[in-house]
């Protein structure tokens, strides 16, 4: 009953987010082994804003190329072709997270800002544990909550209702919603994901990120990004109503090997590193 009406809500909404074709053609080019550089370049020039990015982003401190990148074909190769699928993705969900969402308390940008800085966090754990594909744990940081852009006027509609129960009736704000509503943001993420044809590690990995220990497809992703949201949280990025109280699952911690919650100040300080240099984060794209 719960699944039934999860779809139909999800059915229902018109604002529903379609990847632009655009984007859906990078993405191919990037995953078919026989694209050449060429072909990728090709599309990327189509669009001056995401062609503007990459070049930012291939000039900045993150990577710290001792000369200037100024062709697309050389950030290409410098970045990689899955680093370049990411940033499509972030320049198109940029907009969809930029605006207000008054039903988890969060003011114009706080969605887009928390949900990049948990993406940089996630790719960033992800090469310190030796994950196989940091990107994919980028792309999964960036789209965790992108469920709340939808249930938003569910939320905001029940949220006193909401709020009373995670002041009186010790739930979480995640629990609160699935008790209100029937169904909470990472859920209708999924269904987002699904949506999108994504694999499916990456739809667990936005479906479970609060509960890794359901995980089956690929628990060690779903750790990253459960782990780079509570270090977001806990940097005090974009918290909205539902951002107190994070703790580390033991799942997830046990699961990344070389992850040591002892060394989480260390983390944080090089977190903030990753995120205050503006060529690495900012991809908002207006």
């Amino acid at each position: 009953m719960k699944e039934t009406r999860l779809n139909h809500i999800v059915g229902k909404v018109k604002d529903m987010p379609v990847l632009p074709n655009r984007v859906n053609k990078i993405i191919k080019i990037t995953e078919d082994p026989d694209s050449t550089i060429e072909d990728l370049e090709k599309e990327i020039l189509k669009d001056q804003s995401l062609t503007s990015k990459i070049l930012k982003l291939a000039n900045s401190a993150y990577y710290g190329y001792p000369r200037k990148i100024d062709t697309v074909s050389q950030a290409t190769i410098l970045l990689g072709f899955q680093t370049i699928k990411s940033m499509a993705l972030a320049s198109t969900v940029s907009k969809m997270m930029a605006h207000e969402l008054k039903g988890y308390a969060l003011g114009e940008n706080d969605l887009w800002t928390q949900s990049q800085t948990c993406a940089i966090i996630s790719r960033y754990i992800a090469k310190e544990v030796n994950f196989s594909n940091p990107e994919t744990a980028y792309i999964g940081g960036l789209l965790r909550d992108i469920g709340k852009t939808i249930l938003n006027f569910y939320v905001e509609r029940e949220y006193k209702s909401i709020v009373n129960k995670v002041e009186y009736g010790n739930l979480s704000f995640l629990e609160a919603e699935e008790e209100i509503l029937g169904f909470n943001h990472a859920q209708v993420g999924e269904k987002i994901a699904e949506k999108w044809n994504f694999p499916k590690d990456l739809v667990e990995a936005i479906g479970l990120h609060h509960t890794p220990e359901k995980s089956i497809v690929n628990p060690a992703l779903v750790s990253i990004v459960h782990i780079a949201d509570a270090i977001t949280m806990m940097m005090g990025v974009g918290i909205g109503a539902d951002g107190l109280n994070y703790n580390f699952s033991s799942f997830a911690v046990e699961t990344l090997e070389g992850f040591n919650p002892e060394n989480l100040d260390q983390i944080m300080s090089k977190s903030y590193d990753l995120i205050v240099d503006k060529n690495s984060f900012d991809l908002n794209i207006q």
